[in-house]
């Protein structure tokens, strides 16, 4: 059974300190997991883009796969929302922070009731976990199953067509125009996390396996100019 690395990192940084580094391991090659940035920086630190980002989510909002509950936190003193995630340390970290509703659960068969939720939130590229193109459409296709008529479902991804190849850990290329791959998993302290593999897509393949699911794209946005990091609005 594979361990729940990243959790526990999580866990422990909250708790003030971890036991060992904990990185992103493909082969051979590490880097750093970027615990502190990546889930636990306050949100009184945030850059006013991301408080923009998270202020346009309408509650009530399901926050799949929350991490350390980041924006759960954010958004829980004006409106409803459930958190959860895979992994039990993660919501324990959720929960100590003071996360009100934080279960766990797995995106494939979320903890929640259908039909209720203004924003589904998918937020850390998962959603390429379902691993293929028609995996990826189904996954859209059940998610938005928990928004309301008039909700939406939000994702992100890393567009392969900005994507440095070089520089980017662990990237695969694929011969399919806008798609890519990413492989890698969580060391912590004599601890490994399962093996993810991550289909990436570019906006304009995400459109067409929305459009098989049945769903438009509404908004999509880059973090930056000349990132390849974006996020896309579907309903």
């Amino acid at each position: 059974m594979p361990d729940d690395a990243l959790g526990l990192a999580m866990l422990d940084r909250f708790r003030g300190c971890l036991r060992a580094p904990c990185v992103y391991r493909d082969g051979a090659d590490t880097g750093c997991a970027h615990i502190y940035e990546h889930y636990l920086v306050p949100s009184e630190e945030w850059p006013e883009s991301k408080w923009e980002f998270v202020e346009s989510l309408r509650t009530p909002v399901l926050d799949v796969g929350c991490g350390a509950g980041q924006h759960t936190l954010a958004i829980q003193d004006r409106g409803e929302v459930v958190a959860f995630d895979v992994s039990p340390n993660a919501v324990r970290t959720a929960r100590a922070r003071g996360v009100e509703s934080a279960l766990v659960g797995d995106m494939f068969d979320p903890p929640a009731e259908s039909g209720r939720f203004e924003t589904v939130l998918a937020n850390g590229t998962q959603i390429g976990l379902a691993g293929s193109l028609d995996g990826l459409a189904d996954l859209l296709a059940s998610l938005t199953e928990y928004t309301t008529d008039t909700g939406e479902l939000v994702v992100d991804s890393y567009d392969p067509t900005r994507i440095d190849s070089e520089a980017f850990f662990g990237y695969r290329p694929d011969s399919r125009t806008g798609l890519a791959r990413r492989t890698f998993h969580v060391e912590y302290g004599g601890l490994c996390g399962p093996d993810l593999d991550f289909l990436l897509v570019s906006p304009e393949r995400l459109r067409e396996v929305a459009a098989d699911a049945g769903l438009d794209i509404s908004d999509v946005s880059y973090s930056a100019p000349e990132s390849s990091y974006f996020k896309a609005r579907l309903r």
